[in-house]
């Protein structure tokens, strides 16, 4: 069979960019599909084509089978790449592809089937001899029944999802007593994210580490394994950060894994790229469990590319094409080392929150060992629609230390400039002592986070808004006069420059004040609490900033700062007079804009999906009253005291911005007094 001349990628954001990528490299045409939102995204711009599937909605256009199939149809595509998320784990679209006479590049339905059944999946490996984790057997059981499991196996307890993966859904339950609030949270986060609410439970194996092994597979019978990937360090069961290969493994054991990788990918005929995950206890790696099999392409699929110099989305076409692979085993052989890291959309000062915006200004590191896979491009607006991850920096070296290092200095230099996301977290963990020595453990991140999270704002940070602030001002253009008066320089009529103050303020920290003014020779300076500079530092370090007259966003290694306006403010302080314009959106972003510390704000941008209250109820403190979810995460609004509910501004299916109003709780102290 000779290669597909026309693709369509069911996907969008970077895995989308990603594989057109290599379509372009093969001389394949590739069809991109669009919702409503991603009419101008960048893998839109980049395909050869593109067809609109949809309103923004995922339901309605990226999950519609419906819709993409149509898309295919008229885009002339022999074939559908599905990347990962969405539908590519999803045993009926790639038997519907198949029915309307498409090949999907990816396994075959039945093992899609299979391996997508947690419970039939585990059965089936452990028949064909792979160790597997202790737990519950059989499907479709009981909340009580879940808790009898759970109660047998012995607590701590890991609650799946049976249908999916990523981390969605699962809980790790270690108080007997909140089994059953668990499995209703668990149970309502996989039935959103899946449309199946199958619970299985597992034991919890405590500082574990995760490893998975990269399998190929061709129609002809050959199946073989990749190496390995570390996959353990991870915040709410979601990988972060990915490296090949792991520092826990020696020959003997990658190879006995290896092998039950390939065995778990015959014993249900898949063909292709997947990826078998296992659980390791850190003491003792030769104790590995099988956990699960993604039968697709990983997230973190380019540092096995990199250690390897295998192509897998290549090999995926050609593949699908009906290709046999020219290597065997033998022939695998891991050079160097990569690390991966996921950048996501995410606040790590707001406790992780997911964030949004429009990206003012954008820069994607590259060069010699460092690769950026993105679905980025300036003017991208990040909602809370699709999931947060917005890109992947990977670096390459001979040895683990240099990898770190490039990977460091990459996330240092990556900016995305009006959209907050977690690159300067990232930057902190790969420096963490533990990871650099490869002391990992699927715990790590959330037992050092608040350590990790840089809560105070850079002082280069105050001084670079007050000299954006300074440069924002009018000056004379070759020919033309400036009124001296009207710009913030300190220029006086005689004598050395006044110092101006600038009161600025970043959302969550006390107001600031820093001062400027411009020196001899032109340049302008500026000091905050007696640190000095000067205006180069603006951009210096990767630093890149965007101002308006309602705010100011600067970025500064891997961290975005957004400044508003402190108040209205008219003062003398010596010789320098303070301006300061007042900021409409002040009172809002503090929550403090409607009935103070009793209203209950959205925490981030995204839909309301459950209210347990109504007005006029009366509720104790830390009672669950709401759900937020936005980009596959829920984050529930409890009460901040006992009282009444006094309003109720959202209803289940309401959209809502961040540090929006969505409910009012009045004390009790106060109802009476």
């Amino acid at each position: 069979m000779s290669m597909f001349e026309t693709v369509l990628v069911a996907n969008r954001g970077e895995i989308a960019v990603r594989v057109i990528r290599t379509l372009r490299a093969l001389g394949v045409r590739s069809v991109a599909v669009f919702s409503d939102a991603d009419a101008d995204a960048r893998h839109v711009r980049e395909a050869d084509t593109a067809v609109r599937i949809g309103p923004a909605p995922a339901a309605e256009s990226y999950l519609s089978m419906e819709r993409l199939l149509a898309a295919a149809a008229s885009a002339g595509a022999q074939a559908v790449h599905p990347g990962y998320g969405f539908l590519a784990e999803n045993a009926a679209f790639a038997q519907a592809c198949a029915d309307a006479g498409l090949t999907f590049i990816g396994p075959p339905a039945s093992a899609i089937d299979l391996m997508g059944d947690k419970i039939r999946a585990k059965q089936t490996v452990r028949a064909a001899g792979v160790p597997v984790v202790p737990g519950s057997s059989g499907s479709g059981l009981t909340d009580a029944q879940l808790i009898d499991a759970a109660r047998e196996i012995g607590t701590p307890v890991l609650l799946k999802p049976s249908a999916g993966g990523g981390g969605k859904g699962m809980r790790l339950v270690r108080d007997e007593a909140l089994l059953g609030e668990e499995i209703a949270a668990a149970r309502r986060e996989a039935r959103a994210s899946f449309g199946d609410d199958t619970l299985l439970v597992e034991r919890w194996v405590d500082r574990p580490r995760h490893i998975e092994i990269q399998v190929l597979a061709d129609g002809h019978g050959n199946v073989l394994h990749l190496g390995e990937r570390e996959c353990s360090l991870q915040r709410r069961h979601q990988k972060i950060i990915e490296e090949a290969p792991s520092v826990l493994l020696d020959e003997a054991t990658r190879a006995a894994m290896g092998a039950a990788a390939v065995e778990a990918a015959r014993s249900c005929g898949y063909v292709g790229a997947g990826t078998v995950e296992f659980i390791v206890p850190g003491d003792d790696p030769a104790s590995y469990y099988f956990m699960e099999m993604n039968t697709r392409l990983q997230v973190e699929h380019p540092v096995t590319e990199l250690v390897t110099g295998v192509d897998l989305v290549e090999w995926q076409l050609r593949v699908a094409a009906g290709e046999a692979l020219p290597f065997g085993q033998e022939d695998v052989r891991l050079t160097g080392h990569a690390v991966e890291a996921r950048l996501c959309a995410e606040d790590p000062a707001r406790g992780f929150l997911p964030s949004g915006g429009t990206v003012l200004a954008l820069h994607e590191p590259s060069g010699d060992g460092v690769r950026t896979d993105s679905g980025l491009s300036e003017g991208t607006e990040v909602g809370s629609l699709y999931d947060p991850m917005l890109s992947k920096v990977i670096a390459y070296g001979p040895d683990r230390a240099t990898a770190l290092r490039k990977l460091r200095a990459a996330l240092a230099g990556t900016v995305t400039l009006g959209v907050p996301t977690n690159a300067g977290f990232l930057r902190r963990l790969l420096a963490h002592p533990a990871v650099v020595a490869g002391e990992l453990d699927t715990g790590l991140v959330e037992r050092d986070a608040e350590g990790l999270v840089e809560a105070d704002v850079p002082v280069e940070v105050y001084m670079a808004a007050a000299l954006v602030r300074v440069g924002a001002r009018p000056v004379a253009a070759a020919g033309s006069w400036v009124d001296p008066f009207s710009v913030g320089s300190g220029w006086r009529l005689g004598g050395e420059a006044a110092w101006t103050v600038h009161h600025l303020r970043v959302p969550g920290h006390e107001p600031v004040s820093v001062r400027t003014r411009l020196t001899a020779d032109g340049d302008v300076e500026a000091d905050f609490g007696g640190a000095r500079g000067h205006s180069p530092l603006v951009s210096g370090r990767g630093g890149l900033g965007e101002a308006s007259a309602q705010r100011l966003t600067l970025h500064l290694d891997g961290r975005t700062h957004t400044f508003h306006h402190a108040a209205d403010w008219l003062g003398r302080d010596g010789d320098a007079w303070h301006v300061q314009d007042h900021d409409p959106v002040e009172a809002a972003l503090t929550g403090a804009a409607h009935a103070g510390a009793d209203a209950l704000t959205a925490p981030m941008p995204g839909t309301v999906t459950v209210v347990k209250v109504a007005p006029g109820d009366t509720v104790t403190a830390g009672q669950s009253l709401l759900v937020v979810e936005a980009m596959k995460m829920e984050h529930v609004i409890s009460a901040p005291h006992a009282g009444t509910v006094t309003e109720l501004d959202v209803t289940p299916g309401s959209t809502v911005a961040m540090d929006q109003v969505l409910a009012v709780v009045v004390p009790a102290d106060e109802e009476t007094s």
